[in-house]
């Protein structure tokens, strides 16, 4: 079983999205996929077409040991189960403060069903705090999503000094296999620009001994789609409110790298911004098998969702922080006109 965390501390940046839908894909592609949610606000658990209040159980009664992974996750697709989230995660931090090998429970929970999947998924929070940390202890690969912008990268540092001392002191085999560039613009310079430094910054690690030294860019990059941004509002994922859009031909390539261990579906640079309209579609219809579930499985509700998917990882060090000494640029207020002053005739 391949488990895989996406991660980034910044919030807003496509880390449910792209686990929901990558998840969807490769599902739909006959893999058998478990997603596990462990950010307190329980987008990844409301994306799949759940209420979190609903749920009675899930991420925190495994990680406070009140229940056995196997027992909580549920089949909402399929091929694809989810070990939901609800407002209760909250408390866990505090709650496992004191416990000795707090960092380790999700690993350990986990070893139960190495066997009966082929990928973990693990939507992370938006901090680096224990949640997180069990996230890193539990994976093996790393996948961190980026808006390409400025600011975007001034975290960046910072998260992978946290994945590296993760690796080298709880789990000495998680790497960052690779970043993916959510929200890119070919058309605009800077996504290119910040694109091209953190590919340099790759290079450099080549040959060290940091988690990151293999990392890379995956090959595709998620255009901006306003589909990705309606399709959580109606619990479905990308391939059952559109599957002929931008995000779905994007997710599926994504999907389809990750399946084929991160080897190009398509040049980064030839990727268009438009489909014409007589293009056929990529994506083709899969029929839905009767998967039998793992042992002690919880069945979930019956979204009764279609899914047509087509059939079916990554390496980074510190991005350079920016000149403190450099004179920021000077700003020039505009004050508005008065409403009450009289306009020229």
């Amino acid at each position: 079983m391949r488990k895989i965390a996406v991660l980034n501390q910044k919030g807003g940046v496509g880390k449910t999205t792209t686990v929901v839908n990558t998840a969807a894909a490769l599902a739909g592609m006959g893999s058998r996929v478990v997603v596990v949610d462990l950010d307190p606000q329980s987008h990844l658990t409301i994306h799949l077409g759940l209420e979190p209040q609903a749920i009675g159980a899930g991420s925190y009664e495994v990680l406070t040991k009140e229940a056995k992974f196997e027992e909580e996750i549920m089949l909402v697709r399929p091929n694809l189960w989810l070990l939901p989230a609800n407002i209760n995660l909250v408390g866990a931090e505090s709650e496992l403060v004191s416990v000795v090998g707090r960092e380790t429970i999700l690993r350990e929970a986990v070893e139960t069903v190495e066997d009966k999947f082929d990928y973990l998924m693990i939507d992370c929070p938006p901090s680096l705090g224990l949640l997180t940390l069990n996230a890193l202890a539990a994976a093996e690969e790393v996948l961190i999503p980026l808006q390409p912008h400025f600011l975007a990268l001034q975290g960046f540092g910072k998260l992978l000094q946290t994945i590296d001392l993760v690796n080298k002191r709880i789990n000495p085999g998680l790497k960052v296999r690779g970043i993916l560039l959510c929200m890119f613009e070919s058309r605009a310079s800077l996504p290119k620009e910040v694109r091209a430094d953190i590919e340099n910054f790759l290079e450099n690690a080549r040959g060290t001994n940091c988690a990151w030294a293999q990392a890379r860019i995956l090959p595709t990059f998620i255009r901006r789609n306003i589909k990705l941004a309606e399709a959580p509002s109606y619990g479905q994922t990308i391939f059952e409110y559109e599957r002929n859009c931008h995000g779905a031909e994007d997710y599926l390539k994504v999907a389809e790298s990750i399946h084929n261990q991160f080897q190009p579906v398509q040049q980064l640079d030839t990727q268009p911004d438009t489909v014409e309209a007589e293009e056929p579609s990529t994506i083709e219809s899969v029929q839905e098998q009767d998967i039998p579930a793992p042992a002690d499985v919880t069945q979930g509700p019956d979204t009764g969702a279609e899914h047509d998917l087509d059939q079916p990882p990554i390496e980074i060090r510190t991005i350079p922080q920016p000149d403190t000494e450099a004179p920021s640029p000077e700003l020039t207020q505009t004050t508005p006109p008065d409403p009450e002053q009289n306009q020229p005739g």
